[in-house]
C-alpha cells in the first residue's frame, strides 16, 4: 500500500482567514497548514494530507472541506505519491 500526500487549496471567506484554518485544524488535523499570499491581500490556506491509496477519505476530503466554516472554495493543488 502507497501513501499519498495531498495539498488542498483552500479559499477562506472574506476576512476569516483564520476562522477557517482553525476550524480545519480542529475537524480533520492535517499534517501540515500554511498560508500564501496569491494577489491584492488574497491569502489562500494551503492544507497538506497523507492518505493510503485505498482511503476513500482522500476522494472526499475536498467536498468536506468545502463544508467547513469561513471556507469558500476548494482545489487540489498537488498530488503525488510518499
Amino acid at each position: 500500500m502507497s501513501t499519498v500526500g495531498v495539498v488542498y487549496k483552500v479559499y477562506p471567506k472574506e476576512g476569516e482567514i483564520d476562522k477557517a484554518r482553525e476550524n480545519i485544524k480542529k475537524e480533520y488535523a492535517p499534517a501540515s497548514i500554511e498560508s500564501e499570499d496569491i494577489a491584492f491581500g488574497i491569502k489562500v490556506l494551503k492544507v497538506f494530507f497523507k492518505f493510503n491509496d485505498s482511503d476513500p477519505n482522500m476522494q472526499e476530503m475536498e467536498g468536506k472541506l468545502k463544508k467547513i466554516d469561513g471556507v469558500s472554495e476548494v482545489e487540489v493543488s498537488e498530488e503525488s505519491l510518499l
